[in-house]
């Protein structure tokens, strides 16, 4: 499937890959310029719109199952956060000699627990390739086992966002214990390298934000192609009528887990390029009401349309960096109300207003 193809009739889509082009070029350059020219655009800000783009395709994540399937997942922050704990895995081991009971690379939280031997399930995270292929199959294989096991027992509705949410409750209390070998409270942090490159550089930091930018249009384009696919088709048939669908002869368990594990495997990309962003990851990104807010996100952008899960993420995101530094008590009241208002006003999100211009036209 070409380009034009999984861009055909998807305005709202063409227009957002080209604001993405346009900012992975513009943003760079900008920091480029001088600190005190008016155009010019920090460091900060610029470590700060990578981390709204890794939001942003977790978000795409949850809208291909929740908009195109129809499983409202309250769980993807697990996946988004076994991402970021394969990638701090391999940035602990990056940060050099510890020479601690004959092993160079003891991470420093297991010296003071006085651990003497690396865990077996840290081993080959020296190497990023072997990194970057657990940031997919850790996530992929813990939704493959979850959703073999639930939607062969035909759970659905409320029951499997219960479960979900029950899923990502517990991975929260086990990361949180400290001899599960992974930083208990505190987590992974004081990361130093990535690919040998020192993550303070300004130049690292742009990487990383141009690498965010790729893998959201990579993303966005890998679910477009899935949703115009027969695959993406049937599972519209699922949202719309399970019963039906299984009834006329297709397998609706065997295509829930093939999308549910692709949405968590892309979660986890999420959550890889998150991590040396915001430099430390920890049990609190598997708590519940992370995942609830990506749902928010998606709702406020517009369910089933892929772009407008982006829109959500940015805009509720940057509300959030606003009114946390200017009226911190006041931001989940706005939050909420901003949800209210939105589905009283907007029951299709930001995008249907793309929708009612494109009607009105």
């Amino acid at each position: 499937m070409s380009l034009m193809q999984i861009l055909k009739g998807d305005r709202g889509g063409q227009l957002f890959l080209l604001v993405l082009l346009l900012a992975v070029i513009a943003v760079p350059l900008l920091n480029a310029l001088p600190a005190g020219h008016p155009a010019y655009v920090s460091t900060y800000t610029v470590t700060l719109l990578g981390k709204y783009l890794t939001y942003a395709l977790l978000a795409v994540a949850v809208d291909l199952v929740w908009g195109y399937l129809g499983i409202l997942s309250l769980g993807h922050a697990a996946f988004f956060a076994l991402g970021g704990y394969a990638m701090g895995m391999y940035l602990m081991r990056q940060i050099g000699d510890r020479g601690v009971y004959g092993n160079p690379h003891l991470p420093d939280f297991m010296v003071f627990l006085n651990w003497q031997e690396l865990p077996w399930f840290w081993y080959g995270f020296d190497h990023f390739w072997f990194a970057a292929l657990m940031v997919l199959l850790a996530p992929g294989l813990l939704a493959f086992v979850f959703g073999w096991l639930a939607f062969r027992s035909r759970v659905t509705g409320v029951y499997l966002s219960i479960i979900t949410q029950a899923l990502t409750y517990a991975l929260m209390l086990a990361f949180f214990r400290n001899e599960m070998g992974f930083g208990g409270n505190n987590g992974l942090t004081d990361f130093k390298d990535i690919l040998g490159f020192s993550l303070q550089s300004d130049a690292t930091r742009i990487g990383l934000f141009i690498a965010s930018g790729v893998a959201l249009g990579a993303g966005y384009l890998a679910c477009r192609a899935l949703v115009q696919s027969r695959l993406g088709r049937v599972a519209v048939a699922i949202r719309d009528s399970e019963d039906r669908t299984r009834f006329v002869g297709y397998r609706v368990e065997n295509v829930k887990l093939a999308i549910f594990t692709f949405s968590a495997m892309l979660a986890g990309l999420a959550g890889a390029l998150y991590v040396p962003q915001v430099g430390i990851i920890n049990p609190g990104e598997f708590a519940p009401l992370n995942s609830i807010e990506v749902v928010i996100w998606v709702a406020m952008g517009g369910r089933a349309t892929l772009y407008g899960a982006v829109l959500g993420a940015i805009a509720v995101n940057y509300g959030k960096s606003w009114f946390t530094a200017a009226l911190p008590e006041v931001w989940l009241f706005a939050l909420g109300g901003l949800f209210v208002l939105v589905t009283l006003l907007l029951p299709r999100g930001i995008a249907g207003l793309f929708h009612r211009k494109g009607e009105a036209t």
